[in-house]
């Protein structure tokens, strides 16, 4: 079996042991059990909490003591056993810590799985930044094969989404000890700094102002990657409340309209190359800022009938607002970090989008849902939701284009496989 055909594997069963639940727990936990958007944001920031230090935590063993590959298939094993306790679970509280301790297991294999494709890609003399996105489209692939499975099953809103979810996840834990072997760079002596002798080399970067910009404004946007996330299906399966959308396919395949945005990812992914590479970071990645408010405004202003091509527009452009600043953030530290920290680095910057950001997003949504938007009776004025959610994405990227400073060189980029 090839080292591509390996990868892709890898990436595919990545995002499918994420995608079973993750756009339908929100179904789950409003329509299903009757949740409130406090406690249902609560949950659901396990996952920002869990990326606050375990990404980073998991990039410095396999920088310093252990195979990445290894550490990859133990967390995925111990994710997959959690979840197949979920289904036991009936009160938001003891469901918040079983979803902890799941994520503290999954977050961390994000930027695991890119370092562990990076590092073979390389000792394989493959161009990271032509053959990966090829690769890591695989993952997209994944998630909406996961998300359809979901649906189709008739499991959007049950606890079986979990357990499709964890046989994945024991499945993809095993098979990642079969990948060939990425050892740590041990490039840690005992004339180190204090720094490197704890492996937190890669918080150094702060005191780069263009780094130090970079993950900041990561953390403002990672406020907004997982919010369609969080209320996107429930959202859709809300439209069931009023009689002339009850019976529309929006509502009975809401996580297969939902999947339209995973479907655009793999048609954006291919693009990065390209725009990375014509534009230059600090473009990319205001790209994706601009479609985060087109993505949000759309939702604001759609309805299964006459509105449906803005729900479906809206999935369309999540392609570029997700790809644009995941997969472009990734490249960006691979090109501008040291090789002796460039997992810690990876970490940091998913611990800043999916732990920092996303924490605060999930945090603040859940309560502003409950104060602002709820009204008596439960139901959600989710048109001024998503135009709030617009308005923020609107000033990231006003303040992004303003204070970061970013001067494109093209030969950086195409420097990443070697």
């Amino acid at each position: 079996m090839g080292i591509k055909l390996r990868l892709t594997i890898l990436s595919f069963f990545q995002f499918f042991v994420w995608g079973a639940w993750l756009i339908t727990i929100g179904t789950y936990c409003f329509n299903a059990k009757g949740w409130t958007g406090a406690e249902f944001g609560a949950i659901f920031s396990t996952l920002a909490l869990s990326s606050l230090f375990m990404p980073t935590i998991t990039g410095i063993i396999a920088d310093k003591w252990m195979n990445a590959e290894r550490l990859y298939g133990i967390l995925q094993i111990m994710y997959g056993l959690i979840l197949f306790y979920v289904p036991s679970v009936n009160d938001p509280e003891t469901l918040y810590y079983v979803i902890f301790g799941a994520m503290i297991c999954y977050m961390p294999t994000i930027s695991l799985s890119n370092s562990i494709a990076y590092t073979i890609l390389k000792d394989n003399k493959f161009d990271v930044v032509k053959v990966f996105p090829p690769i890591r489209v695989w993952g997209t692939i994944g998630f909406i094969v996961a998300m359809w499975t979901t649906n189709l099953t008739g499991s959007k809103a049950n606890a079986n989404q979990f357990i499709i979810g964890a046989v994945a996840a024991i499945v993809l834990g095993i098979y990642a000890f079969t990948l060939p072997k990425c050892p740590p760079q041990k490039s840690i002596t005992k004339d180190s700094s204090f720094l490197e002798q704890l492996g937190l080399s890669a918080f150094k970067l702060f005191t780069n102002y263009k780094m130090a910009l970079f993950f900041i404004f990561s953390m403002f946007l990672g406020a907004a990657l997982q919010l369609t996330n969080m209320y996107g299906d429930s959202f859709l399966d809300d439209f069931k409340r009023i009689p002339e959308y009850a019976d529309s396919l929006v509502v009975k395949y809401s996580t297969i309209i939902m999947s339209i945005s995973q479907i655009s990812e793999t048609v954006f992914i291919l693009t990065i190359p390209f725009f990375l590479k014509k534009f230059g970071i600090k473009k990319v990645m205001l790209f994706s800022m601009l479609a985060w408010v087109l993505r949000f405004g759309l939702f604001g202003f759609g309805n299964p009938a006459d509105g449906l091509w803005m729900i479906i527009l809206s999935c369309i452009v999540y392609g570029m607002a997700f790809d644009f600043f995941n997969i472009s953030g990734s490249l960006f530290i691979e090109t501008n970090t040291d090789s002796s920290i460039r997992s810690s680095a990876q970490g940091l910057f998913m611990m800043m989008t999916n732990g920092v950001g996303a924490y605060l997003g999930s945090k603040v949504s859940g309560f502003a849902i409950d104060a602002y938007f709820t009204h008596d009776g439960g139901s959600k004025d989710w048109q001024s939701i998503w135009i709030s959610f617009a308005v923020y994405a609107l000033i990231v990227a006003v303040l992004f284009a303003i204070f970061f400073k970013h001067k494109h060189d093209p030969q950086q980029v195409a420097q990443v496989a070697h």
